[in-house]
C-alpha cells in the first residue's frame, strides 16, 4: 500500500510527456517541443524541471525556462549541450515520439508582476537566457503594458543566435500585429566581428553607451524596467552596473526596476 501511495504521489508531481519536435540551431544548441500536462500553469518568464532516467535508473532533473507562452498547448525549451553534463547529452539524443518527464509546478520570479510602472522594457540575455524572454514576447500582456520593448541577445559566435529570425520579424497568433513595431532587437557577438551585430559583452556596451546608441533609446531608472537572464558572471556584472546607476533590485515587498535570474 505504501509503495502504491508513493507512486501515485509522484505521478501527480510530474508526468511523462511526448516529444513533438527537435530543432538543432547548431550541433550543440537545440530546442525541444513536448506535449503539455493538462494541469501545468505558469507565468511567462518562469521555468520548470525536466527529467530523464540516468544509467542507474535514478531520475536526473534540471530546470529550464519555458519558451512557449502560457496559452500554448505545446511546451518548448531552449537547451545547450554540456558534454560533461548528466542531462543535456541525453536531451540532445531525444527523438520525436520519445518521452520526457515534466514537473507539474512552475517556478521563478522573472515575471512582469515584479514591476510597477515603466514605459520601456529591456530584456538582456546571454545564450539560452533568451528563453524566458521569448515566452514573455509571445504573451499579449507585455505588448499592452509597455510603450517600447528592447531585446538584446549576446552570444559568443554568430551561429549561436537562436530565434534570430523570429525576433527580427516578430509575429505570433496571440499578439496584435499592430503592436509589434514596439519591439527593438539587437544582438551582440563577443568572439567575432559580425555584420549587423554589436561586438562585445553587454556590460561593455552599456558602459560605452554603444548599446543605447544602437537601439536609439536612453536608459532611465524612472521609466526603464530591466530583466536580465544569463550566465552567472554576466548576472554579477550587470547587477553591479545597474545598481551603481540607480536601479534597485525588485523585491516582493519593495518593487524595483531590475530583475535578474541566473540561467544555471
Amino acid at each position: 500500500m505504501q509503495a502504491q501511495t508513493t507512486q501515485t504521489t509522484q505521478q501527480t508531481k510530474y508526468s511523462p510527456q511526448t516529444v513533438t519536435g527537435m530543432h538543432f540551431w547548431t550541433p550543440t544548441i537545440f530546442s525541444i517541443k513536448t506535449t503539455r500536462p493538462p494541469g501545468l500553469q505558469f507565468t511567462a518568464g518562469q521555468f520548470v524541471r525536466l527529467g530523464l532516467p540516468g544509467d542507474d535508473g535514478e531520475l536526473i532533473w534540471r530546470a529550464y525556462s519555458f519558451v512557449n507562452s502560457p496559452a500554448e498547448d505545446t511546451l518548448e525549451f531552449y537547451v545547450i549541450t554540456i558534454p560533461e553534463g548528466k542531462l543535456t547529452p541525453r536531451l540532445s539524443e531525444l527523438k520525436v515520439g520519445d518521452e520526457l518527464l515534466v514537473d507539474h509546478t512552475a517556478y521563478g520570479f522573472l515575471t512582469l508582476d515584479r514591476f510597477t510602472g515603466g514605459d520601456d522594457l529591456w530584456l538582456l540575455a546571454t545564450g539560452t537566457g533568451l528563453a524566458p524572454f521569448v515566452s514573455i514576447l509571445r504573451d499579449p500582456e507585455v505588448w499592452q503594458r509597455f510603450k517600447r520593448i528592447f531585446v538584446v541577445h549576446s552570444v559568443r559566435w554568430e551561429r549561436d543566435l537562436a530565434y534570430y529570425e523570429e525576433l527580427r520579424h516578430f509575429s505570433h497568433p496571440d499578439v496584435d500585429p499592430a503592436l509589434v513595431d514596439k519591439l527593438h532587437f539587437a544582438v551582440s557577438v563577443t568572439r567575432e566581428q559580425t555584420p549587423g551585430a554589436l561586438y562585445g559583452r553587454i556590460t561593455s556596451l552599456l558602459a560605452s553607451g554603444e548599446l543605447e546608441k544602437a537601439v536609439g533609446a536612453t536608459l532611465d531608472p524612472a521609466t526603464s524596467r530591466i530583466m536580465v537572464c544569463g550566465n552567472p558572471d554576466m548576472i554579477k556584472e550587470l547587477r553591479a552596473w545597474f545598481t551603481d546607476h540607480g536601479y534597485a533590485v525588485s523585491r516582493t515587498a519593495t518593487p524595483g526596476p531590475l530583475v535578474l535570474e541566473k540561467q544555471w
